[in-house]
C-alpha cells in the first residue's frame, strides 16, 4: 500500500527523531523541543538575513526642479546607480518643507537637504545628521541706487524673501527682525519664489530680493549679477551676524570671482551663510550611510567659490546629532568589505557575518550542551534509585523475620516498577539495565534469606 504524503512526513520526523535520540541520549521530548527550537532559530535568522539586507530604492527630498539641491539630488542618483541603489527624487518647496516631510513619520522620505537653523518648534529626535555637505551663501540683490551694506537700510522697501516653506524665507526673517525689519511694519515682505522674485526685481516691481542655493537657478543668479542696476548686499555687520546666530559662517566673494572680464563682483563681497545638511531618519540602513557619504565626498568635496578641497562632507553638529554610523565614517572611512568589494558583495558577506556567524557561534554550544544536560538529568534520575535501593540493602543486613522480608522484597517490587515506567533512550540502555540487574540482585538475596529462614 502506498504510503500518503502525511505519513511520509510522519516517517520522516521519526527517523531525524530517533538520530537526535541515538546521537545525543534524548528521550523523544527532548529531541522534539530541540530540534523545534533549533528550527526556529535558523528560520528566524534566515528571515533577518533578509530583512537586514540595504533597500534597492531610497527617497530624497530636494527643492524646486533646477534648483542647486535638485541638481545636487541628480547627481547623488547618478553615484547611488553605478552600486545598484535608486535614488527617488522629490520635489519641494525648499529646506523648510523637506524637514517637514522628514520630521513626519507618514511621508515617505528616507533623505532629505535641510539648512541649518530650521529646527526650531519640529520634532527632530528621530531624526539624524550625515554631516553638513555645503555652504549655502545668502544672495540680497537690491536695486537702490546707493550701496546697502546694512539691512536696517531696507526698511521701508519691497521685499522678496522666498515663499514660505524655504530655508531662505526663514533665514530672510530672523536677519531682518535681527534689524528691526518686521512683518507688517513699514518694509513690505512678499512671499515670492526665486525666479519671480528675480523677475520682479528686474521689472522694478520689487527693491530687494533674498535668494539661496534652493530658491533659484544658477542661470538665475548670472543674469542678475550681470545686468546693470542690480547690485549685491554685502554685510559689513557680517561678525556680528555670526556671532549672534550660531549656524550663521563668514563668506567672501572675491573682486571678479564671478566674472574676471566683466570686473563682477567690482569689490569683496562679504556674505554670511548658513550649512546645509543632509539629513535622515534614524533608522537609516548603515550600508546606505556610508554609500551616502561616500557619494557626497566624490559630489562636495572639490573647491569651489566658498569651499577648498576636502571642506565638504563635514560632521559640523548644529541643531541635530550626527548618526553613530557617520561619526564611525569620518573617524576610519569605509568598513572593510565595502572599501575592497561592489556594493552588492560587500553587503552579503557583512550580512553574513552579522546573522549567522553568531548564530553558529551560539547554536552549536547550545545544542551540544544539551546532551550534557540531559546525562545530568538522566544520571540524577538513576542515582535516585540507587540511592533508595541501597537502603533497603542497608535494612536487609541486619537480623529479619520472614514478614519483615516480605516487606522488604515489596519495596524492591515498587522500586522495580517505578525504574520500569522510565522512559530512557537507547544511549542509556546500558545504565537501565545494569539498575534492573541490581535490584534482582537485592531481591534475590532477600529471597535466599527467607529460603534459610524456612529451612
Amino acid at each position: 500500500m502506498k504510503e500518503t504524503p502525511k505519513q511520509l512526513n510522519n516517517g520522516y520526523i521519526n527517523r531525524i527523531l530517533a538520530t537526535f535520540m541515538d546521537n545525543f541520549g534524548l528521550n523523544r521530548t527532548a529531541s522534539f523541543v530541540v530540534m523545534s527550537i533549533a528550527f526556529l532559530v535558523i528560520v528566524f535568522s534566515c528571515f533577518w538575513f533578509f530583512h537586514s539586507a540595504p533597500p534597492k530604492v531610497i527617497t530624497i527630498t530636494s527643492g524646486e526642479p533646477g534648483s542647486a539641491y535638485y541638481k545636487v539630488a541628480q547627481k547623488y542618483a547618478e553615484v547611488l546607480a553605478r552600486d545598484g541603489v535608486k535614488l527617488k527624487i522629490l520635489t519641494s518647496a525648499g529646506s523648510a518643507e523637506n524637514l517637514k516631510r522628514l520630521a513626519d513619520p507618514k511621508f515617505k522620505a528616507d533623505i532629505g537637504f535641510v539648512q541649518a537653523g530650521l529646527a526650531k518648534g519640529q520634532n527632530i529626535s528621530r531624526l539624524v545628521s550625515l554631516g553638513s555637505v555645503s555652504y549655502q551663501p545668502l544672495l540680497i540683490f537690491h536695486r537702490l541706487p546707493q550701496p546697502v551694506e546694512i539691512l536696517s537700510q531696507l526698511k521701508g522697501r519691497r521685499i522678496a524673501i522666498g515663499p514660505e516653506g524655504s530655508g531662505t524665507h526663514s533665514l530672510a526673517l530672523a536677519l531682518l527682525a535681527a534689524s528691526g525689519i518686521e512683518p507688517g511694519g513699514a518694509a513690505t515682505l512678499l512671499d515670492m519664489e526665486g525666479e519671480d522674485a528675480a523677475k520682479a526685481l528686474l521689472a522694478g516691481k520689487t527693491d530687494a530680493i533674498f535668494l539661496s542655493a534652493d530658491s533659484a537657478s544658477s542661470k538665475t543668479m548670472r543674469e542678475l549679477f550681470q545686468t546693470k542696476g542690480i547690485k549685491l548686499v554685502s554685510f559689513r555687520q557680517a561678525d556680528g551676524y555670526v556671532r549672534r546666530i550660531g549656524y550663521l559662517k563668514k563668506l567672501t566673494i572675491p573682486q571678479g570671482a564671478i566674472d574676471f572680464g566683466n570686473n563682477i563682483p567690482a569689490q569683496d563681497v562679504v556674505l554670511v551663510s548658513p550649512t546645509v545638511e543632509l539629513i535622515a531618519r534614524e533608522n537609516l540602513h548603515p550600508a546606505l550611510s556610508d554609500l551616502l557619504l561616500s557619494a557626497a565626498m566624490t559630489i562636495h568635496g572639490r573647491a569651489a567659490l566658498f569651499q577648498s578641497r576636502d571642506d565638504f562632507p563635514a560632521p559640523l553638529e548644529n541643531e541635530y546629532r550626527i548618526s553613530d554610523d557617520a561619526k564611525r565614517f569620518y573617524k576610519s572611512g569605509k568598513s572593510f568589505f565595502y572599501r575592497y568589494l561592489p556594493f552588492w558583495l560587500a553587503s552579503l558577506i557583512n550580512r553574513i557575518l552579522v546573522v549567522f556567524v553568531p548564530l553558529l557561534i551560539i547554536l552549536i554550544p547550545g545544542v551540544k550542551s544539551i546532551p550534557a544536560l540531559f546525562r545530568w538529568r538522566m544520571s540524577l534520575r538513576i542515582n535516585k534509585w540507587y540511592r533508595i535501593l541501597m537502603l533497603v540493602e542497608h535494612d536487609s543486613m541486619a537480623k529479619l523475620g520472614s514478614a519483615e522480608i516480605d516487606a522488604l522484597t515489596m519495596q524492591i517490587d515498587e522500586i522495580e516498577s517505578e525504574v520500569n515506567k522510565m522512559k530512557v533512550p537507547a544511549s542509556y540502555g546500558d545504565q537501565f539495565y545494569v539498575l534492573r540487574t541490581h535490584i534482582n540482585f537485592v531481591r534475590g538475596n532477600l529471597q535466599d534469606r527467607k529460603a534459610a529462614l524456612q529451612k
